[in-house]
């Protein structure tokens, strides 16, 4: 299975990182976690491209992760790609349906398979998934997404202050992708700072693979060593910044 780090930034630009979205490959299935601004461009330099991704799953709504799913909209439709399929949180279908009723002209172009995720678990373009609600300023969800036909587990964080439950959901993982979008110094709600993170994963029951730290704001770039070793103070596993067009091989071992 490939992990590919199609935008790693935030909501406040820094010129370094677009906004979140993460592709995971296995075999022939694809599928798209979270659709920020700029993951378009991203995901056309992949060999898959837009057109080969007919399904999004989105963590939350807020538009640092769902910002160009609307551009993908269009483009797909250009493309000659007309088949999506949108997940995520309730109100994901009233999210694409909105977002047609302000393009009018989009109406009727794709055909749309809009989904919310309300059950504990479900299946999704290849993959078999488990939701966690984070903490988080609105309904977020982290994802366990395995392949159907068996493979290695990523688990897609979302947003989320420090949750030892969260790394928990996580146990047995080859990857978990975490926000950690300040470093230390900033009083911050709904995010994680190194210090909490770390505390959290060391304090959770859990064994997990390796953690790529993402959804960094401009105040982390020239941070990241110091961040690192706020996190291995207090925890002594496998933790690492992730960069955007970032491709990673998982494997179980990961």
């Amino acid at each position: 299975m490939r992990l590919t780090f199609l935008g790693t930034g935030s909501a406040m630009p820094s010129g370094e990182r677009v906004q979140s979205g993460y592709l995971l490959e296995h075999g022939d299935d694809c599928l798209l976690v979270d659709c920020g601004s700029g993951v378009l461009d991203a995901l056309a330099r992949t060999s898959v491209g837009y057109e080969g991704v007919d399904t999004v799953l989105l963590t939350h709504h807020h538009l640092d992760h769902v910002s160009d799913l609307d551009v993908l909209l269009k483009a797909r439709w250009l493309a000659g790609a007309t088949d999506l399929t949108v997940a995520g949180p309730p109100g994901t279908r009233a999210l694409v349906e909105d977002l047609l009723s302000v393009h009018e002209y989009m109406q009727g172009r794709l055909d749309l398979t809009l989904r919310d995720v309300e059950g504990a678990s479900f299946s999704l373009a290849g993959f078999e998934g488990e939701r966690y609600e984070t903490v988080h300023s609105m309904q977020c969800f982290a994802y366990r997404l395995t392949p159907t036909d068996g493979g290695p587990t990523v688990v897609a964080g979302g947003d989320s202050e420090a949750d030892p439950g969260l790394v928990e959901f996580a146990d047995g993982a080859a990857v978990l992708v975490h926000d950690c979008s300040f470093p230390d110094e900033v009083d911050v709600s709904n995010h994680p700072t190194p210090s909490s993170l770390g505390a959290a994963l060391a304090t959770a029951d859990a064994d997990v693979g390796r953690v790529y730290l993402t959804h960094l704001y401009p105040h982390t770039e020239g941070r990241h060593e110091e961040m690192l070793d706020s996190v291995s103070d207090r925890y002594d596993g496998d933790v690492r910044f992730a960069e955007d067009d970032l491709t990673v091989t998982v494997s179980a071992t990961e």
